[in-house]
């Protein structure tokens, strides 16, 4: 059948092949740690008990009915003074608009900003950037990373592909990595856009930043997260920031995202989302308009939340330190925030007991499902090259318990390698 060039170019997700993978195994009785998906399981990470009374009551109150499309008003009051409080970020509620979750705020920005042709900015690895650059016709510009600025871009990386770009896609904490901008480090970045965009004439589209904040509030210790326009108030009218209640209240599945930023940006926003339909549920909606405002409730529910997933990302990261102390080819950078691990399995091009040489890290990821009964997803999912060794681990949906042991029989898989 004939489709559009679009469709027929888009590619499948590596996340989901890999989650097929793991489901044939449990299917077939095999009891996999697996820590492929960005979600929680919701038997350990409910999402906030008064949300989730919210939600129920405003069902049984009848609230069914079309929500406007740029969200429910008292939702976008809410949101405003939920920055305000927590961000310092002053944007008013006709600066904000809700839909289902984070992903189609990122699609209407890129539909709202980029035109075909136009260059799209964003560091590997990546999640993302490289489809919406293709359902959009943008021509993507990617800028690998390093372990040694914890898989952050620096500016200095970034520089030289700035002049004559549409849009500079960042996310902190990042996900793949669960890492983070330091404060210099994002300093540095805007300066770059405010003088990238100081030298561009009237006519000439700016240089816009979308910051993907989603976890922001899954930070761990002393990790601080910082923004643009805190940072430099005169990006203000070039930043469009994602957010929403998906990972800090480990509500994927309610879908209840909300982007701000200049009004004039975001009512084209709402227009897009609007011919698409793309809205969060009217009664979720209203339940997270009554839950936001409640401080004690929420500061309970991330403190909780925070420790318990520190407890996981720690608990991996101390184990993976002393397979590597005791001569292992493993690694793992810190963990600082969302629900994600960044590890290095230093062992490609060595043979599996069947005779497989580990070329990839797909064929990497392959075999330690089938050994190890566990699950990574590894960077090349992510826009990286398939023989660098690093993956991504996500802790929501297994326990404590379930981490702890899957390591040992990860050190048993790699002593199988030769």
């Amino acid at each position: 059948m004939q489709v559009s060039k679009m469709a027929a170019g888009l590619s499948g997700s590596e996340i989901i092949r890999i989650g097929n993978q793991v489901s044939e195994q449990v299917r077939q009785g095999a009891n996999i740690c697996n820590l492929t998906i960005g979600d929680f399981d919701s038997s350990i990470f409910p999402i906030p008990a008064g949300l989730n009374a919210g939600i129920v009551q405003a069902y049984q109150a009848g609230i069914t009915s079309y929500p406007p499309a740029a969200g429910v008003a008292e939702l976008r009051q809410a949101v405003s003074d939920f920055l305000q409080t927590r961000q310092g970020l002053t944007y008013g509620p006709n600066d904000i608009l809700v839909a289902g979750g984070s992903r189609p705020l990122i699609y209407a920005t890129y539909r709202a900003l980029v035109d075909p042709g136009d260059r799209v900015i964003f560091p590997l690895p990546s999640w993302n950037n490289n489809h919406y650059c293709h359902l959009v016709g943008a021509t993507p510009v990617t800028v690998p990373t390093y372990s040694e600025n914890n898989f952050m871009p620096a500016a200095a990386d970034l520089a030289p592909h700035l002049a004559g770009a549409t849009l500079l896609a960042l996310c902190s904490p990042l996900n793949p990595t669960g890492t983070v901008f330091t404060k210099a480090g994002l300093e540095e970045i805007c300066d770059l856009v405010v003088a990238e965009n100081q030298r561009r004439g009237p006519d000439e589209k700016p240089l816009y930043i979308l910051y993907d904040q989603i976890y922001w509030l899954l930070t761990f210790g002393d990790t601080q997260h910082f923004d643009p326009v805190s940072l430099r108030p005169e990006l203000r009218d070039y930043v469009i920031y994602i957010d929403g209640i998906s990972k800090c209240f480990a509500a994927t599945g309610v879908r209840v995202g909300y982007g701000f930023g200049p009004a004039s940006i975001i009512e084209k926003m709402k227009s897009i989302l609007g011919h698409v339909g793309a809205w969060a549920p009217k009664a979720e909606q209203v339940a997270t308009a009554h839950f936001l405002p409640k401080t004690t409730a929420v500061d309970e529910f991330l403190a909780s939340m925070k420790s318990r997933l520190d407890s996981s990302l720690e608990g991996l990261f101390k184990g993976l330190q002393e397979m590597k102390a005791a001569g292992y080819p493993v690694d793992a950078v810190a963990p600082a925030g969302a629900i994600y691990l960044t590890i290095k399995i230093d062992v490609l091009g060595r043979t599996a007991p069947d005779g497989t040489v580990l070329a990839t890290t797909a064929e990497l990821t392959s075999y330690l499902i089938s050994e190890a009964q566990l699950a990574l997803v590894p960077f090349s999912a992510f826009g990286s090259p398939a023989t660098e060794p690093w993956f991504r681990a996500s802790v929501g949906a297994e326990t404590v318990e379930s981490i702890a042991a899957a390591l040992p029989r990860l050190r048993a898989a790699l002593d199988k390698l030769r």
